[in-house]
């Protein structure tokens, strides 16, 4: 195919009468490029798109875009632009902006099409989770950070009961999806340009394991006890709640997930809360390798 896009010289005919030029890719008919690009990769499609005024205006074909997104794209679009912006938007646009991180609900939520899966990805801050004692200062506060995509993390100093959870309903893209919370045991800053972290109010997380809990509308669940890792101080890390699956992607999904550890016989503290994300299973690992 290559051979083809680039080669331009005219040949000799058989009979060597006259000189004949071969068909070549960027000859082709309009349509016919785009029903071609129909079954490219979007990366492929652009390549192509760069050769020619014809290439490019096949590239902008609503129909092959429309096939790249999630057949219930209209809902997920709705959560992050208004009914005149989705009306003016032709589906490429469309697709650009679904599949990068797009801020809703004033900020405090994200979501973004995943490119290999077509699936739903979403992030919900810290600041929309229910904190058991968020208002009480003698136990928690909000941090700026740089390190969240949210630009706040919320940190425990310390406290008896122990209870983080909350709540998402949307109509997700048929699939399996996994659910983590995303948190770090100490708290990080910056120092003259170096990055420190503060290890002094860590304690307790070691004594009772957290309970990490989801629940779905169609009544799957998942519960999974885990000991935080004191090994791991001042990193992030994801702790995996529990996976589920959706069948009918015209069917709003409710999820209600938590992380508690409410036994009262000990203290525990020095904990950072940056968000719960959910992604699809397959490249999850891909996902938050990159965060």
């Amino acid at each position: 195919m290559g051979a083809n896009i680039s080669g331009g010289l005219p040949e000799f005919d058989r009979n060597g009468e006259g000189y004949s030029r071969k068909s070549r890719l960027v000859d082709l008919p309009e349509n016919c490029v785009a029903l071609i690009m129909m079954r490219l990769d979007p990366p492929e499609i652009c390549r192509l798109a760069r050769l020619n005024r014809v290439f490019r205006r096949a590239s902008s074909a609503d129909f092959i875009w429309e096939s790249k997104l999630p057949s219930n794209h209209r809902v997920i679009a709705e959560k992050v632009f208004d009914e005149i912006t989705l009306r003016k938007m032709i589906k490429k646009d469309l697709y650009a902006k679904l599949t990068r991180p797009n801020l809703f609900d004033g900020g405090i939520k994200e979501l973004w099409i995943d490119k290999n899966t077509g699936r739903l990805c979403v992030s919900i801050s810290s600041k929309a989770l229910r904190i058991t004692g968020i208002d009480d200062r003698r136990y928690w506060s909000h941090i700026p950070t740089d390190e969240s995509r949210f630009h706040s993390v919320a940190y425990v100093q310390q406290i008896w009961w122990f209870e983080v959870g909350g709540e998402f309903e949307i109509q997700f893209p048929s699939g399996a999806y996994s659910l983590f919370f995303r948190i770090q045991l100490g708290k990080t800053s910056k120092r003259l340009g170096r990055r420190i972290c503060n290890s002094e109010h860590i304690h307790g997380w070691d004594i009772k394991p957290v309970r990490f809990q989801l629940a779905t509308s169609d009544n799957q669940q998942a519960v999974s006890l885990c000991y935080l890792d004191n090994n791991n101080l001042g990193n992030w890390s994801h702790y995996h709640v529990g996976d589920f699956k959706v069948v009918n992607p015209d069917i709003s999904t409710g999820i209600k997930f938590s992380m508690t550890q409410i036994d009262c016989t000990h203290t525990k503290g020095g904990l950072c809360i940056d968000s719960v994300l959910i992604l699809p299973k397959e490249s999850a690992k891909e996902t938050i390798g990159s965060d």
